[in-house]
């Protein structure tokens, strides 16, 4: 690279700065002017449409059905915002809040009117029920000229797909029709047999004739029918303060990790700062660019992987000081430095993104909303490390910046007896891990509940009141939140306005009929509102077992599919054992403190398991990379146990600059934020802290004692 593609370089990025800071971060939020101002919020951040469907018929639905329900419903109003909630409420009531949009009308013709299904033939003879089509999509196929034409393609269950064959074995050349409610929608002709469980439905005139009828067939296969009770377009449950809060402490800590890597780095410490600059103002682009929904908790993520991202730069600069130090030129190197550091970079990130992959393919509702901002911060993240720091700090070595106290130089250290000292560290985790447990049962026996269940997780009371004035968010936060607290005792509450009147929607714990009467008593005596237009009705988690189910099978196949790739690229089964032990040793712990501060579980529950998850493993992957390394450079006269404790002091620098950075931003966002997300800041700060602990003491001497103790010898 010559001095003017250098410097073409160096301004290129300065720019780049500006412009992301001017077209992305300046105006953050509904006030603002920037491409952020567009990105998806979710309803906490910024409301959305809520609508309340009804079941029909004679008989009351039963819980499975209403269950299935509020399942698939989720399914079908993702579309719309992985942040989407169903959640039943009352018997035979299911509401739906939808995020970032405000035309209710609108969302009810897209959506279509629930109602029954049925694939008949010309007798009306029913071959197919609604519920045994599994999903509808719009989409385009080749006909047999060749020619584009829109189509509905259908994916049917495992009883439909049986039932589908047969019908369509007897009368090919024959239609099915295809009726809605009473009415035909659609009468396709069967072409030929349809034995594999999916089919299409051709003839569609245009793209918006084929995602009509396709949304007719999915809204038609719920279990149950449905209309309309009510719609409203609901405020934030969150007011402004709590975005301008969590921004401004997300830019302290992006200063004070950036001023953290000048003091350490010097001149790397300067090309990661604008590199970390470029990953924001390219993250929030994305977010605008993919539609992805952006909640409190993702803003708190967002911080979180600024911190995260730092880790790339870290391995890289810490392998050039250790390459200046064995003798090499600077440029030598910041070559070699790169390359080493690759496969570690490499290996972190691609085990996180097997976890996100799943998690995106296989959750649902938030859990895959996560996994999409999840994967997009890594690749991100991989890109500014690898190229943009890359092509920073080659410019600037070739306009002058050449000498080595620029970018410093490692000391060898004396290796630090980790192995020698791992019956402590194993001791102190069996301690740190069966605290969670330990602190279940004491509230089990005292509360009945192992954990502090959110709404979200257990359900709850919705109570509707008409104020006698128009509140903002923060004066319900400060006027009426603790008047509704002192009643249920309890400081997990919800506030949702409805647009265009005095009406409140307050979502608390279950509540007894006697304190139903003491919070109307309340509200009646305290603000003078009418108790004829109050109303209470319970509802239901928002999220369902399904979703849990989900959510489990998702983490249980990333964890199996994370070991393997593990033992893949290290060839060694050990490697990947020890670092899935670790996680789980990770994970646990964060349950504990969440037992025995007794936070609220709720949705950012999972997110943050799901972000340790990410953090733990690739923090392990840095040291077993050394591991690996030096086993290949092993001289006889080492031993394995010698070996293990000089890697793992190899990387001491990289794994506590790693965990600074990354608690500096949580810790101010924990300082800064308001309690929802202080809620989540927390125990996030106790797994990064343990996230750093068992990467350094856990993760080699168990690796150490499993290679020792299965082979029954060193090597």
């Amino acid at each position: 690279m010559n001095k003017n593609k250098s410097l073409a370089v160096v301004i290129g990025a300065v720019i780049l700065v500006v412009l992301l800071g001017f077209t992305t971060l300046v105006g953050f939020g509904p006030t603002g002017t920037g491409a952020a101002r567009n990105i998806i919020m979710g309803l906490d951040l910024s409301g959305g449409v809520s609508i309340t469907y009804r079941a029909t018929g004679d008989e009351a639905p039963t819980s499975e059905e209403m269950d299935d329900t509020v399942y698939k419903l989720q399914q079908r109003v993702a579309s719309y915002s992985t942040e989407a909630q169903v959640y039943q409420e009352g018997e035979d009531r299911i509401n739906i809040e939808i995020p970032g949009v405000y035309d209710a009308y609108g969302i009810l013709e897209e959506l279509g009117k629930p109602g029954s299904l049925t694939f008949q033939l010309e007798d009306g003879t029913v071959v197919l029920e609604g519920t045994d089509v599994q999903t509808a999509r719009a989409g385009t196929a080749a006909d047999k000229m060749g020619n584009t034409e829109n189509v509905v393609e259908l994916v049917l269950t495992d009883e439909g797909t049986s039932k589908f064959a047969t019908a369509t074995s007897e009368n090919v050349g024959n239609i099915i029709y295809i009726v809605y409610d009473g009415s035909v929608i659609s009468a396709p002709v069967v072409q030929t047999a349809i034995t594999g469980g999916t089919a299409q439905i051709t003839g569609m005139a245009n793209h918006e004739e084929a995602e009509k009828l396709a949304s007719s067939i999915r809204i038609g296969s719920l279990s149950l029918e449905l209309e309309q009770l009510r719609s409203n377009v609901v405020g934030a449950q969150l007011g402004q303060a709590a975005i301008s809060t969590s921004v401004k402490a997300g830019a302290i800590g992006l200063v004070l990790v950036i001023i953290f890597m000048i003091a350490v780095y010097w001149v790397p410490g300067i090309v990661a700062g604008l590199s970390l600059l470029i990953y924001v103002g390219l993250e929030l682009l994305c977010l605008n660019a993919f539609d992805l929904t952006l909640t409190l908790a993702g803003i708190a993520g967002i911080i979180l992987s600024i911190g995260m991202a730092v880790d790339a730069n870290v391995i890289i600069y810490a392998r050039i000081r250790e390459e200046i130090a064995s003798g090499k030129t600077v440029r030598n190197a910041i070559k070699i430095g790169f390359q080493k550091a690759l496969s570690a970079i490499l290996d972190g990130n691609i085990t996180t993104l097997i976890a996100a992959a799943v998690l995106a393919y296989k959750g649902t509702g938030s859990i895959q909303g996560f996994a999409q901002t999840l994967a997009l911060g890594i690749v991100l993240s991989m890109f500014t490390a690898l190229v943009v720091s890359r092509l920073l700090i080659n410019a600037l070595y070739t306009l002058g910046v050449r000498d080595e106290k620029y970018y410093g130089k490692a000391v060898e250290k004396k290796p630090i007896d980790f192995v020698g000292k791992r019956k402590i560290f194993f001791v102190l985790s069996f301690i740190l891990v069966l605290s969670g447990p330990a602190a279940m049962l004491i509230h089990n026996g005292k509360d009945g509940k192992v954990l502090n269940y959110s709404l979200e997780f257990m359900g709850g009371t919705s109570t509707t009141v008409t104020f006698n004035e128009d509140y903002t968010i923060e004066e319900l936060d400060e006027k009426v939140q603790p008047v509704v607290q002192k009643v249920t005792g309890d400081a997990n509450i919800q506030m949702q306005k409805v647009t265009g009147g005095n009406e409140v929607i307050i979502k608390t714990r279950e509540l007894t009929s006697d304190e139903g009467q003491e919070l109307e008593d309340a509200f009646v005596s305290e603000f003078g509102v009418d108790a004829t237009k109050m109303t209470a009705t319970t509802i239901s988690p928002t999220i369902s077992s399904e979703m849990k189910s989900d959510a489990v099978v998702a983490v249980v196949v990333a964890t199996i599919l994370m070991l393997f790739y593990i033992w893949f690229r290290f060839k060694d089964i050990r490697f990947a054992t020890s670092a899935v032990i670790a996680l789980l040793h990770d994970v646990f712990v964060v349950l504990a403190c969440y037992a025995i501060v007794w936070i609220s579980v709720g949705n950012t529950f999972i997110a943050c398991m799901l972000t340790i998850v990410g953090y733990s493993i690739n923090a392990t992957i840095v040291i077993f990379d050394r591991i690996r390394e030096n086993l290949h450079e092993m001289k006889k006269k080492d031993s394995l146990e010698n070996v293990v404790n000089r890697s793992i002091t190899q990387t001491l620098t990289r794994s506590i600059y790693t965990t600074v950075t990354t608690f500096i931003m949580v810790a101010v966002l924990y300082i800064m934020g308001v309690s929802s997300i202080r809620e989540f800041a927390f125990p996030l700060m106790v797994g990064i802290l343990c996230g750093g602990y068992s990467s350094v003491c856990i993760t080699g001497p168990l690796w150490y004692v499993m290679k020792t103790k299965i082979q029954g010898k060193q090597k």
